[in-house]
């Protein structure tokens, strides 16, 4: 709907370079296009499909935490959600890895490394992965 999605191709022996770059053209229609080595179509349906509800959860929580601290849900909702976009921007324009962006804006004792290190605290980063793992592990079962 608003063109970013993230689609992959893959080709064999019999694909031409034009081949390819027809497929890259249409698909380009609806956003980004990467050429994936076959075996990765599994893990790319769950990181493709699963990413944008588990992004949303993400906002939407960070939202009703705005909420609790006494901000309307609309304007909180409008903060968070830019705030993830420009984020993703960022790591899509820039050659920085992600933690690196973490660091830059995590103040020594400031609020930032406060949020980031309560999420490790409370498993952020396990509760990722075990539920990539589990959307693998249905997506094998189908």
């Amino acid at each position: 709907k608003v063109g970013e999605a993230i689609c992959a191709y893959t080709a064999n022996a019999n694909a031409s370079e034009d081949d390819k770059k027809i497929t890259e053209r249409i698909f380009s229609a609806v956003g980004e296009v990467i050429y994936l080595d076959e075996s990765y179509f599994p893990l790319f349906g769950v990181l493709g499909g699963c990413t944008p509800a588990l992004a949303y959860m993400f906002i939407d929580e960070l939202a009703r935490a705005g909420v609790k601290n006494g901000m309307k849900k609309d304007v909180a909702l409008k903060i968070c959600a830019q705030a993830v976009l420009g984020s993703a921007k960022m790591i899509l324009e820039s050659d920085e890895h992600p933690y690196e962006l973490i660091d830059k804006v995590c103040s020594p004792g400031g609020t930032t490394i406060e949020a980031i290190t309560s999420l490790q605290d409370d498993g952020f980063e396990a509760a990722i992965h075990r539920a990539v793992d589990k959307a693998v592990d249905k997506d094998k079962r189908l």
